[in-house]
């Protein structure tokens, strides 16, 4: 399968030539790009010694608790025919929760062999890990990775313009009508295509939708067979019902009823937390959203849950392709909780890779009132309500309501209008100026990143410079 450029390329190259690296762990989902990206960076080095420990048992008994991890390299270069070299090889341990002891034993490349250049990566990961709560702290790194975001859906394509224009646009420098356009009929495209690896090469080479529902419903068969290796006290049959009910609840409160009717909701509850374990729901959390962390004052009693990828839902609920291509804006922003899910995942994208991604919302939990913010993120250290909306401003009362009682003055809207951007007097609080950003929602990355350090697609010249 051809390589398509990532945004943590450039993240793995910091990570080659930084003279402080540690041990790197890649978490992700099954089949986001972990393996592939891992190979692309190892062809930046001399050598690349691959081994996959899943595949490879054998293997395994090379990492006991006392582990030499000069004489294991050894060992591996003997029996792989691949000289491990400080500087010139890069070791790829993948699939490695297979082995609780490989996993524990990374630390001691950081403390034995600090020189030498080790990946680990895993599908599973997550399940062992919640066993070793500390399994090196101070001496590995984690990295988390995703399916692609729409800039790395465009890249894929060979529009590295169209992204670059994108991204230098903002209110005072919109983008011209035939750019927006584009972008809007790009984003139709990914709604459907969704940023699976797989499912983005089969959109490349045949720019068929019924090849790529083909694609999303191999990826799904392959999550579903993992169900029975998750934990036994949550069958398959529930965590394809609970799954699916994530995908019919998106944009709204999670309710656990509604997924299983006969079945206790700590049963339902334990089995969204091993499908947040495997990567394939995201929970978003209500936070009265005071102050940072937005994560000190978490309700877990008004959780939203975002499903792994829009593609696959799309194909999972039988949503007909026309129904996102033919769509009005105003139809197709509003259907069925899609495009806050798209907002959602591109903000989760955007994070920070080295640290697992939180999400939240603000929601008025008193009785009678349904005031809610699709999403609270944090800029410049304060909090910054996001809402996504139609083409046209509608009503904002939820928007208001938060901002005043929280006494801010940025937000942003994101929605299938241009850039752009408007004040609003609040006559509520003595005609206080709130000030509201619109980004549309092809544009999300530009509210974490700036044109000049937003350079992640690494051209082939500089990854051959890293050498």
């Amino acid at each position: 399968m051809a390589y398509y450029r990532r945004h943590i390329d450039n993240k793995l190259l910091e990570w080659k030539n930084s003279a402080r690296r540690k041990p790197l762990l890649i978490r992700g989902a099954r089949q986001v790009g972990k393996t592939a990206a891992v190979r692309e960076l190892g062809k930046t080095f001399k050598n690349f010694v691959e081994i996959n420990l899943e595949k490879q048992p054998d293997l395994i008994q090379l990492f006991p608790a006392n582990i030499d991890v000069k004489r294991t390299c050894e060992k591996l270069s003997g029996t792989l025919a691949v000289p491990i070299v400080p500087g010139e090889t890069l070791l790829f341990i993948d699939e490695i929760q297979s082995s609780k002891e490989a996993i524990m034993t990374l630390r001691y490349f950081k403390e034995d062999y600090p020189e030498l250049h080790v990946i680990a990566a895993g599908s599973l990961l997550e399940f062992t890990l919640e066993k070793l709560p500390s399994f090196g702290v101070g001496r590995i790194r984690s990295l988390y990775m995703y399916p692609f975001s729409f800039d790395e859906f465009l890249m894929a394509q060979g529009l590295d313009l169209l992204v670059d224009y994108k991204q230098r646009a903002a209110s005072m420098e919109p983008l011209t009508e035939k750019a927006h356009k584009d972008l809007v009929d790009q984003l139709r495209s990914f709604y459907l295509v969704g940023g699976m690896p797989a499912a983005v090469t089969e959109w490349v080479e045949t720019h068929s939708y019924l090849e790529v529902a083909h694609v999303h419903v191999d990826i799904l068969d392959t999550y579903q067979d993992d169900f029975g290796k998750y934990k036994k006290r949550a069958q398959p049959v529930l965590l394809r019902q609970v799954l699916r009910s994530v995908a019919l609840q998106v944009g709204n409160k999670f309710v656990c009823a509604q997924a299983a009717r006969d079945v206790h909701s700590s049963v339902v509850k334990d089995a969204l937390h091993l499908l947040t374990l495997a990567g394939l729901v995201t929970p978003v959390k209500q936070t009265d959203g005071t102050g940072v962390p937005l994560g000190a004052e978490e309700d877990d009693s008004y959780v939203k849950y975002l499903f792994f990828d829009l593609g696959i839902m799309q194909t999972m609920l039988g949503i007909p392709s026309a129904e996102i291509l033919l769509a009005s804006e105003v139809d197709f922003v509003n259907k069925g909780g899609a495009s806050e899910m798209f907002a959602g995942l591109e903000m989760v994208k955007y994070s920070d890779c080295f640290q697992k991604a939180e999400m939240h919302y603000w929601q008025n939990t008193a009785k009678g009132s349904n005031a809610e913010v699709d999403y609270l993120r944090v800029r410049n250290g304060i909090v910054m309500p996001v809402e996504v909306k139609a083409s046209t401003q509608g009503a904002m009362q939820s928007l208001w309501v938060f901002m005043r009682k929280r006494e801010l003055h940025e937000a942003v809207r994101t929605s299938l209008e241009p850039f752009g951007e408007f004040t609003y007097a609040d006559p509520e609080a003595k005609m206080t100026e709130r000030h509201v950003e619109i980004v549309p929602l092809y544009a999300l990355s530009n509210l974490r990143h700036t044109p000049e350090d937003y350079r992640f697609m690494i051209s082939r010249e500089t990854m051959e410079l890293g050498k």
